[in-house]
């Protein structure tokens, strides 16, 4: 039983949140969607976790080690097809996000997702430029106006690539079996980035798929824990809409790399707010005291 919440802990934090119920309702979204992306998850989800276990990391039980190892099973089943090589590669890529994870960790960054998109990215170079593993063709249907149920839905689900409105449905009350702030802010997020997409002239087919809505969820629930980092959920859910758009412009694979880079800034951001705080305060306090 300790192993499976901590297997199932790993899911749930994908999203940031370290329930083992909000993690099986998150695997049984993407079975429902995808069974083979499910497998990846599960896949992905032990490589990684039994990697920090072997290598005696800590915190395991809270889930941490698993969360990247998910991500990436989904990832390369997403990308590529299914072959004998692309579940050896999907292992090694959930080994290597665990072994950097842990040195993150230890450096005392905040790597949230990062072990993840490293990892993916290195495979995909890899299987792209050695031509390892056929590339799954992606269709989508072309869109004359916006479908805000679909896009807000798609932007939770797609969070684990998961474009479907029924599994983002799913997501949404995973988030709130364990938090209702975390729940509210994700759907927050997810139609602010559609919002902003929609007013700046981004592909409607993108938006209705919910492609700028993700890495705004996860931003939104970076900061869901207190009302006073409003701001900065604004701000990184935002910053994560341009960041995407201009990695689709150059053709990289964002993954949830906007989510990544607009928390790192919108939490720069906060640190140097305090800090101009604190040193106003202090002037004040010294002005009294010489007066």
């Amino acid at each position: 039983m300790k192993y499976l919440k901590t297997f199932l802990r790993g899911v749930g934090q994908v999203m940031l949140q370290k329930n083992s119920i909000t993690g099986l309702l998150f695997l049984a979204g993407i079975f429902y969607n995808s069974w083979l992306m499910g497998i990846g998850t599960v896949v992905g989800l032990v490589a990684g976790t039994f990697t920090a276990y072997i290598l005696r990391y800590k915190n395991i039980e809270d889930g941490l080690f698993g969360f990247n190892g998910v991500l990436v099973g989904i990832a390369v089943l997403f990308f590529f097809q299914p072959t004998a090589l692309a579940f050896l590669l999907l292992i090694i890529g959930a080994i290597l996000s665990s072994v950097i994870m842990n040195f993150m960790v230890k450096k005392n960054l905040h790597p949230y997702t990062f072990p993840f998109i490293l990892s993916t990215w290195i495979l995909i170079f890899l299987i792209k430029n050695f031509d390892l593993i056929p590339a799954n063709v992606s269709e989508s249907a072309s869109m004359n106006g916006l479908d805000a149920l679909s896009s807000v839905s798609m932007g939770i689900g797609q969070v684990m690539f998961q474009g479907s409105i029924i599994t983002g449905a799913i997501f949404f009350v995973a988030l709130l079996v364990n938090s209702r702030s975390a729940a509210l802010y994700g759907l927050a997020g997810s139609a602010l980035g559609m919002g902003i997409a929609y007013l700046l002239g981004f592909s409607l087919d993108s938006i209705n798929i919910g492609i700028y809505g993700f890495n705004a969820v996860l931003c939104a629930i970076a900061f869901s824990e207190k009302k006073s980092l409003i701001p900065y959920a604004l701000l990184s859910a935002a910053l994560s809409v341009f960041v995407i758009q201009g990695m689709s412009y150059m053709g990289l694979p964002a993954l949830t790399f906007p989510f990544v880079l607009s928390t790192w800034i919108a939490l720069g951001a906060r640190k140097v707010a305090n800090s101009f705080l604190t040193c106003i305060i202090v002037f004040s306090v010294q002005i009294l005291n010489f007066q």
